[in-house]
């Protein structure tokens, strides 16, 4: 890593109160370690694992994140609905259609830098949303009009791998991330495109290791023993953190290196 970069901390899927504590108690300790510029964190399981609370959304920020982002459970709480509502750096996936609250997209600056944080849902086995790929291309004309924007940011919320690796191979070149979020398993497909994007296909999550994907496994085998919608408890067990950090030229905004971060805690 390179001191005249720009660097983005992106960290997986907050699973409950659990995935908050992972967060609140050692994301300064990674941030002082990792140095990034930009903290972004998907809160969309904040909340007993589906959707998010002001108070969920207030541990996040305290622990150091600049931008929240969402996907499909963002809208589990009446709560986390008004949130969208009222923030300017809590997003949910910018193609849901005309209509729906909340904004899709927000521009910070740090370190004297502008970054754009963009946030996209997958359409494949999900919701019939509207196509990301166009809306993509869209928002990323409007950042581009702003002028002088080079870091742009996607937090991908896919279930389909092939969704995922399409839009990055899509926006190769125009953008500075795209990073896959939602199936809470991390990847370990890190890299740079031909073109200067970095990408990963999931991040991962951050809440109990011993779990599948966050939830207690006993209930998880249950379930899938006896085909019962058994209600899904978040594991007690210790606590992982997920994610990546990725590394850009300032000038161009493409990608100088890409990390996974996976820290037992």
């Amino acid at each position: 890593m390179q001191d005249n970069s720009f660097k983005v901390l992106l960290l997986g899927d907050v699973i409950g109160q659990a995935g908050c504590r992972a967060v609140f108690f050692n994301l300064k300790s990674i941030i002082k370690k990792k140095n990034p510029d930009l903290v972004i964190i998907n809160g969309e399981n904040s909340a007993d694992g589906f959707g998010i609370i002001p108070k969920t959304a207030e541990q996040l920020f305290q622990s150091g994140a600049d931008v929240i982002t969402t996907g499909n459970h963002v809208w589990q709480k009446p709560d986390g609905v008004q949130l969208l509502k009222d923030s300017v750096n809590i997003l949910r996936p910018a193609n849901y259609p005309e209509g729906a609250p909340g904004r899709g997209y927000c521009i910070v600056e740090k370190k004297g830098i502008k970054a754009a944080v963009i946030n996209l849902e997958g359409r494949e086995s999900m919701s019939n949303l509207d196509c990301p790929f166009r809306s993509a291309r869209e928002i990323i004309r409007k950042i581009k009009k702003e002028g002088n924007i080079n870091i742009i940011v996607i937090d991908f919320h896919a279930e389909s791998t092939s969704e995922k690796e399409s839009l990055a191979h899509y926006l190769d070149g125009d953008v500075s991330l795209i990073a896959g979020t939602h199936t809470h398993i991390q990847t370990a497909d890190e890299k740079i495109l031909p073109r200067g994007t970095a990408y990963i296909t999931d991040v991962g999550m951050t809440g109990p290791e011993e779990s599948v994907i966050g939830s207690d496994k006993m209930i998880a085998i249950q379930r899938f023993m006896t085909q019962m919608p058994i209600k899904m408890e978040i594991a007690e067990t210790d606590l992982m953190i997920n994610g990546i950090l990725a590394e850009f030229d300032p000038a161009t905004g493409l990608a100088m290196g890409i990390e996974r971060i996976y820290e037992k805690v």
